[in-house]
Formats: structure tokens, C-alpha cells, sequence
């Protein structure tokens, strides 16, 4: 499900429990409304509010740390590019078949990954890049180096391509997200009870219903950045291609 999707059923239970709240408020005998009744109100929705705040917290900081993650990552994988390509160069003339394939196999997971109008993460276990990666490595092991200089840069080439599938996989690995749903359930359900409490002791007229349509889209939008640090490779917070690319505009280049 798309965080936008989430967010706005978390918009909705969060506003309904509002409206939930004042239509209690009107059915509701007198003496479950009094001032005893309302301390004891504030009392249970303050341990409730302090539990939604550290639980919003643990979710801000695991799905922002994900992002920070997988950023380094991707910029990881774009500097080891430009490493692999260099120690090519270095080997000499021998290595331009596999310095041409390297960079077939960047353009094709660009392409790929990176589309339009989605970042596909599984495009990384396709097929086609599988067989390109697969191409790549046995091109460098087919080298025959001549010397102890070109033996080392083949160990290193060698050593950059395996750093490059262990990233590929790691990337592989954290597609799902790190937020678990059942926090997301327990958070909306806190929160809806937190709001179902200012209907229920809130006076009804429009500017109050305005305060608390703002407070639940506020709410909402907290859970949709959540969800979109979370899913750094689709949505509208994604991580930028641009390491890539300029990866991509060095490849190819003599030394």
C-alpha cells in the first residue's frame, strides 16, 4: 500500500474519531461529562499522548536512519564504479572490453531502476542485470595479466566488482521498510482515541471542527513522511539518481 494511501486512512480513523467524540458528546448522560469525568479523561489521554509521541519518534528515527542508509549506499556503489573503472584503465589496453561492459551494465540499470515513474528495486534482481553483472565479473577473470602490476590491479577489479554485488544485495534486502504495520496500527488507533477526547469536550461549531481537520492533516502528513523516508526509492522523497549519473559521465573517459 502507497503511503499516500496510508496516510489518508490514518487522516480518516484520526478525524472520525473526532467526529466520533462529539457525536458522544451529544448522547452521552450529564454526569459522564463533568469535571471529575473530564480530569480522569485528561489523565488516561496524557499517558496515551506520551506513548504516540515516543512511538512517532522511534518510527521518525528508523525510517530516517533507512533513508541515510541507503543513500550512503547508492553513493557507494556510484564512487566503486568509478574506482573499477580507473583500475581498468590502469591495466591497460586488455581491460577495454570489460571497461565498455561495465559501462552497458550502469546505462541498462539506470534505465531500469531509475524510470520515470517509479524506482523499481527489484529491476536489481532481474534477469537481464543479473546476466550483465554475471558477463562483467567473468570478463575480468578472463584477463591474463602480464605482470605483477597488472596481477594486483586484477585482484583489486576483482575485489570492487564482489563490494558491488554485496551493495546490490543489501539494497535487494531493505526494500520491504523498516517500519513495521503493526506500530502503524497501534499509532492511528492511539491517536484516534486521543482525538475521539477533544470531541468529546470540545464545544461543536466550525472553528473548532477547522482546528481539528488541521491537527488530523497535520497528523497524516507526519505518517506519509514517515512512510516516504521509509520507501527512499519511491514516492516524492526519493534518493536522487544524480551519484549514478555522474558516475556514468566518467566512465569511458581515458586516464
Amino acid at each position: 500500500m502507497s503511503a499516500m494511501a496510508v496516510s489518508s486512512i490514518a487522516f480518516g480513523c484520526v478525524f472520525g474519531g473526532a467526529l466520533l467524540g462529539m457525536f458522544l458528546r451529544g448522547v452521552l448522560p450529564e454526569h459522564h461529562l463533568n469535571a471529575d469525568s473530564k480530569d480522569v479523561v485528561k489523565l488516561g489521554m496524557g499517558l496515551i499522548a506520551t506513548m504516540s509521541a515516543l512511538v512517532l519518534a522511534l518510527l521518525i528515527a528508523s525510517a530516517k536512519g533507512s533513508y541515510d542508509t541507503q543513500r550512503s549506499e547508492v553513493t557507494q556503489m556510484s564512487a566503486d564504479i568509478v574506482q573499477l573503472d580507473r583500475v581498468l584503465v590502469h591495466y591497460g589496453p586488455q581491460a577495454k572490453s570489460a571497461r565498455d561492459l561495465e559501462r552497458d551494465v550502469v546505462i541498462a540499470g539506470i534505465a531500469s531502476i531509475w524510470s520515470e515513474r517509479t524506482f523499481r528495486t527489484g529491476e536489481l534482481n532481474s534477469r537481464t542485470m543479473k546476466d550483465k553483472g554475471a558477463r562483467f565479473f567473468d570478463e575480468i577473470q578472463q584477463l591474463s595479466p602480464q605482470n605483477d602490476y597488472q596481477r594486483s590491479l586484477m585482484g583489486q577489479a576483482l575485489q570492487i566488482s564482489a563490494d558491488l554485488g554485496h551493495i546490490r544485495s543489501l539494497l535487494l534486502e531493505q526494500t520491504g521498510g523498516s517500519i513495521p504495520m503493526p506500530f502503524l496500527v497501534v499509532l492511528v488507533f492511539w491517536l484516534s482515541m486521543i482525538f475521539a477526547s477533544f470531541g468529546l469536550f470540545a464545544p461543536v461549531n466550525p472553528t473548532v471542527i477547522a482546528i481539528l481537520l488541521v491537527c488530523a492533516i497535520s497528523v497524516a502528513g507526519a505518517i506519509f513522511l514517515v512512510l516516504e523516508l521509509d520507501q527512499p526509492f519511491a514516492g516524492l522523497i526519493r534518493i536522487s539518481d544524480e551519484p549514478m549519473r555522474r558516475a556514468l559521465t566518467i566512465l569511458g573517459q581515458p586516464q
